[in-house]
Formats: C-alpha cells, structure tokens, sequence
C-alpha cells in the first residue's frame, strides 16, 4: 500500500475580499465552496444520506453497476479525480480500471490524508498520489514519477460542476483538458426533472440542507467576528426554469443589518442571500457545454430513470 502526498500550499481564503466582492453585489452572493468547512463537509455528508436527496446513491449505484463498460470504453491509464471527497465514487471504477496509480487533487490536505488512507486500504496494489492544490486555478500537474509518460483519464463526479456559473463550468472543462494532456474525462451531471423532486432535494424535511445553509454564517461570524444571527434568515430553496437550476438562499425574515468584515450590510426584508446554484444539464445541454469548452461526447451512461449522467469526454481536437 503506498500513499503520497503532495503540497502545493493553497493560498488561504481572503475572506475579507470575498464577503466586500460579494455583499456588495445585487443580489448579494459569496462562493458556494465557503460552504464547506469541517461542519459544512459534515452537514453535506449527511444531506446526501436524507430521502430527498437521491444524487449520491444514484451516482454510485450507477458507478457500481457500469464500471466494467466504463472502464473498457475509456481505456488504461492513471486515474485523475478533481476534488476526492470521501472517495466513494471512484472506488468502484478503481476496481474495474486497475489503474497504474490514482491521482487525487482536493484543497483539503486532510481530506486528502483521510480519503486516501481509507481507499487505499480496498485498493492495495494501486499506487496513491494526493496533490493539496486549489485544482480551479493549476496551470500543470507536478513533475512525479506517477504522472510520467502515462496516460491521464480525468473524473469528475456528484454534478460539482453545476455548482459553477455556465462560463465559469466552460473555464473549469478547459482547465482540466490541459491538466489531462489529451486525456479523456469522465464527468457526472445531473438532469432537470419534475421541480417538485428537486425542490425536495435542497431541501430535505429533516432540515439539514437549511442547517448546511445558515452553518456559512457561523462560520463568517467566527472567522470574520460578525453578528449574523442565522435564526433571522430563512432558508429557501427554488427551481429557476429559465436558467435550469435550483437557487439556493438565506432569506432575511426583517429589515436587519449585519456587520462582518468590519463592515455593515443592509438586508432588506425578504432579500435574498445566495448560498449555491445547482445547475442541472439535459444531454443535449451537456453536448453543448462540452463543445465550448473544446470537448466531444464519446458516450453517457446513465441510471435508469435518465436523471443523471456519466459523460465519456475527449478532447475535440
């Protein structure tokens, strides 16, 4: 069993610059991934387990069943996933590629040192690279033994890439065919469908996704010495038809101001605070996407209701 890592040292957020960018914006938004710090990665752990919320199972039934074809499609080469996780979805793909080593990126060293140590126990005879990196904005892939001279197959899976404005998701597909070299990537998106369904998902009865929405300002008050009190926002979330995504948002219950980052912010009632998009990508939206960004689509798998897919991408040219 052999596990490294490497760091790259990620700049720490300049949450400062983040909250002024985006509190002073109409309507007013900050970075979805500030969303997760250890209670925020917690909570989301346990949305994905609610009834509601069928992405994760549906993905991962979806990899369990298809791997085998998966991995004949594709091809040999060294696994590539952006953004590990809990390493759950690329166990079974590991299983079927039996790649010559499996290359993690995350920003998150320990979730780096805790996914790979557990996955690495099923999956022994592979070889485990983990790189520290904010994989949004690398320009190249270290110089290591491991990425030398061997094909690269990319993954990217849990419809992350929805959480992304649509230019910003094209500027992240270019991103990582440079970091594939010419190599394929396997990408996951979910599907529009029935609102109702996708409304319940963001937002489970149990309440967690709310929690997971106001724990953000916990974590601003802490680390920003602010005041927000949670309890004066309410949780929403809205399918938007014509942008094809759910909106999710804190909700101001009255007229209230807020101070973080040694700064005052006026709420208005019943102004919106943006926590996340989730855009959701028919094949067809996907193909598009794809193209834009210099990709062609070889293949989709998807589950058997046709809510989610597993894209097969090479680079178009």
């Amino acid at each position: 069993m052999s596990v490294e890592l490497i760091d790259l040292h990620p700049a720490p957020a300049d949450l400062h610059r983040l909250v002024e960018a985006g509190l002073a914006q109409q309507p007013k938004q900050l970075p979805a991934w500030l969303l997760y710090d250890a209670e925020g990665s917690r909570l989301f752990a346990e949305i994905c387990d609610q009834p509601e919320y069928t992405l994760t199972r549906t993905e991962i039934t979806l990899l369990e069943q298809r791997a085998p074809e998966i991995a004949s499609a594709v091809g040999e080469g060294v696994v590539v996933e952006f953004g590990i996780g809990n390493a759950r979805k690329v166990d079974p793909l590991l299983t079927a590629l039996r790649p010559p080593a499996f290359i993690a990126l995350d920003i998150s060293r320990t979730a780096l040192e805790d996914s790979l140590s557990a996955l690495a126990e099923g999956h022994r005879d592979t070889p485990m690279l983990g790189i520290c990196c904010d994989h949004s904005t690398l320009d190249a892939l270290p110089h290591h033994p491991r990425l030398q001279g061997t094909r690269r197959i990319g993954f990217f899976p849990g419809s992350s890439l929805g959480n992304f404005q649509p230019q910003d998701a094209v500027s992240v597909l270019e991103r990582f065919r440079r970091l594939l070299a010419g190599g394929p990537l396997l990408l996951g998106l979910d599907q529009p469908r029935d609102p109702g369904l996708l409304e319940a998902a963001y937002n489970d009865a149990a309440g967690v996704s709310a929690a997971f929405a106001r724990n953000l300002l916990h974590r601003l008050n802490r680390e920003l010495n602010g005041n927000a009190r949670p309890e004066q926002f309410h949780y929403r979330a809205q399918w938007q038809p014509q942008q094809q995504r759910i909106e999710m948002a804190l909700v101001s219950r009255c007229k209230q101001t807020v101070q973080l980052a040694q700064q005052n912010w006026a709420f208005a009632e019943g102004e919106a605070w943006i926590t996340e998009h989730s855009v959701k990508y028919s094949p067809e939206a996907a193909a598009e996407l794809a193209s834009r960004a210099g990709w062609r689509i070889r293949q989709r798998w998807h589950d058997p209701h046709d809510t989610l897919s597993l894209h097969w991408l090479e680079p178009a040219d």
